[in-house]
C-alpha cells in the first residue's frame, strides 16, 4: 500500500463516521429517515469499497472498485444537497461535508487514473 492509499482508507474512514454522525442527528433530531438512509448508505459505502480495492484480485478490479466509489461519492454529494434544499440540514454543514466529499472524490479519480497509467505501460 502507498501513501495515497493510506490518505484514502483514513479519509474515507472519517468521512463515514462523519455520515454516520448526521445520520444518527437526523433520524432522532429532526425525524427524518428516508434521505437520511440514503445518505448512510451511499455516504459509509466509500470507505468499505476503497477497503474492499485493497484487497482487489488484479489491477482491473482495484479500478473497478474504486469507479464505484466514485459513484458513491458523487451520490452523496447530492443527498447532501437535497438534505440542505430540503431544510434539513444548513448550508454550512453541506459545505463542510461536500468539501469532503469532493476531496474524496479528486482522491480516487487520481488512484484510477495512476493505476490506469500504469496498466498502460
Amino acid at each position: 500500500m502507498n501513501k495515497k492509499e493510506n490518505i484514502l482508507l483514513d479519509k474515507s474512514f472519517v468521512f463515514a463516521i462523519r455520515i454516520v454522525n448526521l445520520y444518527k442527528l437526523l433520524s432522532t433530531e429532526k425525524r427524518e429517515f428516508v434521505l437520511s438512509k440514503q445518505l448512510l448508505r451511499s455516504g459509509t459505502a466509500i470507505g468499505a469499497l476503497v477497503r474492499e480495492a485493497q484487497n482487489a484480485e488484479s489491477k482491473a478490479d482495484f479500478i473497478h472498485k474504486l469507479a464505484i466509489a466514485q459513484k458513491e461519492c458523487d451520490e452523496t454529494s447530492y443527498w447532501l444537497e437535497l438534505l440542505k434544499e430540503t431544510e434539513y440540514i444548513s448550508q454550512n454543514e453541506l459545505d463542510e461535508l461536500n468539501e469532503n466529499a469532493i476531496e474524496l472524490l479528486k482522491i480516487i479519480k487520481s488512484s484510477i487514473l495512476t493505476v490506469k497509467q500504469k496498466l498502460n505501460r
